[in-house]
């Protein structure tokens, strides 16, 4: 029985090492090779500009371009944000059940969709002529919009789940979930840069209509110009097209440079004798995992936050603070902080913890939006709190994603014997993003309509003043409070985190055999003490290994 036990602990060593071997050998030294993780960055361009363009300038093209009725516009971004966000859990199950291919089982999701969704972002852009019904009007950008964002979906769930299939350990993986978030920040930047200069044309077209309608009124002396509206701003169309051409240009590419300079690695835990639960099944586990539980919850509400402040940050400028044409330069102000602020927060989740790192840095936005809802007007201190804002906005991109691939193997260390699910994990992840975007936009949108909006017109009253400043700062502060008390009860520690690539690694392949998954010894070692550090775990495991050689060898 000595010999027998001796032996078993020597094939487990062997399995152990090998698989670290052949893992470093396929990463390279360094575990992922940096022109992978630089290709797998770059792959967040189509997304992130696309998004980051909606976001500043659909509201505004509907608006006042197409010149939508607010609770039209209201209902076509929340319905298309709510149906994208519906559909995204069930692209991830079917991402999953995906085979393997001679280029991957995520990268066919991401060719076959990158045509259609550069199509269907053109369309958005693109006012039907030749009918000036509003039924019409609102069809077809609810039918473009809602196609869109589920072409984005089949883009977007495989590309975040490919973080799971690079190689390498945890520290490896959040290297490169940093190199993607300031490849974020960079594609924010640029897409801001765009629609910045169509914001510009915006502004400039808008003026020269006010003024001429004002001097109509002055010889007709009809109503104040308050109350009126402006003709169809057709430069401004022209320009918001330009920049979705270039836009669709640099998502065609970025998915080149993905798919040419990233191959996906199986992950070392992946066996052939796991069972992939149904649909539903996947979902309810994934919903009663308490850490993905928290992380989740933490996520939506302070999504929520961000975006319902930085969703109005356009209108804000413009009608709140009176800064509309500096908005191009407050927006890259708090960007290229945001850029700056995101390897600085990577160094010191390193050295304190990720919980710790997320909670400073959520934490420098209330006094930020607090400050600028305050001195709205005052251009200096606004460009100060930008980047204050910046570094906050940098710690809700960073943080949360990397606690997510934690948060994967923690399932996977406690269902040994499922199979695949990675793709569910990210897309219900980016579920509650899309859905938190929705419910943001939604909000805002019918509140400025009860307050009095009116699509196209040259001035508005102190009403929508007031309800912009609500919107970017009491509200936000709120939800943003809620979701740090979720982020406090997220369970993971980080010494835990540290043991989980090696724990993964060493008792999948032991898991074969039903014997041994059986083994009461297992939760010890699936769950070892706090003090114990993955070098010493290496350690305890190179140790047995020699035990184990000299005592075969007096045998």
């Amino acid at each position: 029985m000595n010999i027998k036990g001796e032996q078993s602990v020597l094939d487990s060593s062997k399995l152990h090492l090998t698989s670290r071997t052949s893992r470093s050998s396929d990463s390279g030294s360094g575990g992922i090779p940096l022109s992978r993780k630089v290709c797998y960055a770059v792959g967040e361009v189509p997304y992130q500009i696309t998004t980051a363009a909606l976001n500043v300038s659909l509201q505004i093209f509907l608006l006042d371009v197409v010149q939508m009725e607010a609770s039209y516009v209201s209902m076509i971004l929340f319905v298309s944000r709510a149906w994208d966000a519906v559909t995204d859990p069930l692209i991830g199950y079917l991402v999953s059940c995906s085979h393997w291919t001679p280029v991957g089982k995520l990268m066919p999701w991401l060719i076959l969709s990158t045509p259609f969704g550069i199509l269907f972002y053109l369309l958005l852009w693109f006012v039907p002529q030749g009918s000036t019904s509003q039924g019409v009007s609102v069809l077809w950008f609810l039918t473009a919009a809602c196609l869109f964002e589920t072409l984005m979906s089949c883009y977007n769930v495989p590309y975040l789940s490919l973080n799971m299939f690079l190689g390498g350990d945890h520290r490896d993986r959040d290297s490169a979930t940093a190199y993607r978030m300031c490849v974020k920040m960079v594609a924010m930047l640029l897409a801001s840069a765009i629609q910045g200069q169509v914001v510009a044309v915006y502004n400039t077209e808008k003026q020269e209509s006010c003024e001429h309608l004002g001097q109509a009124h002055e010889t007709t002396t009809t109503q104040s110009i308050s109350s009126s509206q402006t003709a169809p701003l057709h430069e401004t169309q022209k320009a918001f097209l330009t920049s979705a051409l270039i836009m669709g240009a640099l998502f065609f590419l970025s998915s080149l440079v993905l798919f040419l300079g990233v191959k996906e690695q199986r992950a070392p835990f992946c066996s052939d004798d796991k069972v992939r639960p149904s649909y539903l099944t996947s979902l309810k586990m994934l919903m009663c995992h308490v850490p993905y539980q928290r992380l989740v919850l933490g996520f939506v509400f302070t999504a929520l936050a961000f975006q319902m402040s930085l969703g109005n940050f356009a209108l804000f400028c413009s009608h709140a603070a009176g800064l509309g044409a500096k908005f191009q330069h407050l927006l890259l102000v708090l960007l290229a902080s945001a850029l700056v602020a995101v390897p600085l927060w990577q160094t010191v989740l390193l050295r304190i913890g990720k919980k710790a790192t997320l909670y400073i840095g959520l934490s420098l936005f209330i006094p930020a939006v607090s400050t600028v809802a305050c001195f709205p007007s005052n251009l200096p201190v606004f460009m100060i709190m930008c980047v204050l804002m910046g570094f906050s906005v940098a710690t809700m991109f960073l943080l949360p994603w990397s606690m997510l691939p934690d948060v994967v193997d923690d399932f996977a260390l406690r269902h040994p014997s499922c199979k695949d699910l990675e793709p569910m994990f990210f897309s219900c992840y980016a579920f509650c993003s899309k859905l938190a975007g929705g419910l943001s936009v939604g909000i805002s949108t019918m509140t400025l309509h009860f307050v009095g909006y009116r699509a196209g017109a040259c001035n508005h009253g102190d009403g929508v003043a007031t309800a912009l400043i609500v919107l970017f700062s009491p509200v936000p502060i709120a939800l943003l409070i809620i979701g740090m008390v979720f982020f406090r009860s997220y369970p993971i520690n980080e010494r835990r985190c540290l043991q989980h690539p090696e724990q993964v690694t060493t008792i999948q392949p032991e898991a074969t055999s039903s014997d041994q998954r059986e083994n009461p010894e297992q939760p010890s070692i699936l769950q070892p003490r706090a003090n114990v550090t993955s070098t010493s775990y290496d350690n305890i495991k190179t140790n047995m290994l020699y035990k184990s050689k000299s005592s075969t060898g007096q045998m």
